[in-house]
C-alpha cells in the first residue's frame, strides 16, 4: 500500500524559504512520478511541479520555475521541495502525489495517490 506523507509546511515572511519533505512507501513498481500540487480554499488544485523517478526529468509550473527546486533520494524514495523566494500567492496547501507515467499532473486527473497535505503559509 503506497503511503505518502508530507511535513514542513509553516508561515514565513515574503521572501523567505521553506523546504517540503515527502515520505514514500510501498510502491509497486519503479516507474512512476512524483510531485507536488497545491490548493488554496475556493480555488482549483494547481500542479507545482513533477518528476519521473527513472530518468530524472522535471516540469516546474511557470508560476515557482527558478524558485522551487524538487528532489527525489531514489535510496529511501523520499521527494522534497525547496521552496525560496516565496510570495503571498505561493500560499496553500501542498500535497504530495505520485503516479503512473501518463497521469495529468496540471489538474490532478488521473493521480493514482495523494498524501494529506501540509499548509505554507506566506505573509507579506
Amino acid at each position: 500500500q503506497v503511503q505518502l506523507v508530507e511535513s514542513g509546511g509553516g508561515s514565513v515572511l515574503t521572501g523567505g524559504s521553506l523546504r517540503l519533505s515527502c515520505a514514500a512507501s510501498g510502491f509497486p513498481y519503479s516507474n512512476y512520478c512524483m510531485g507536488w500540487f497545491r490548493q488554496v480554499p475556493g480555488k482549483e488544485r494547481e500542479g507545482v511541479v513533477n518528476l519521473h523517478t527513472v530518468t530524472g526529468m522535471t516540469f516546474y509550473a511557470s508560476s515557482v520555475k527558478g524558485r522551487f527546486t524538487i528532489s527525489h533520494d531514489n535510496a529511501d524514495n523520499g521527494l522534497y521541495l525547496d521552496m525560496n523566494n516565496l510570495k503571498p500567492e505561493d500560499t496553500g496547501t501542498y500535497y504530495c502525489a505520485a503516479s503512473e507515467p501518463g497521469s495529468n499532473w496540471r489538474s490532478g486527473a488521473g493521480i493514482n495517490w495523494w498524501g494529506k497535505g501540509t499548509l505554507v503559509t506566506i505573509s507579506s
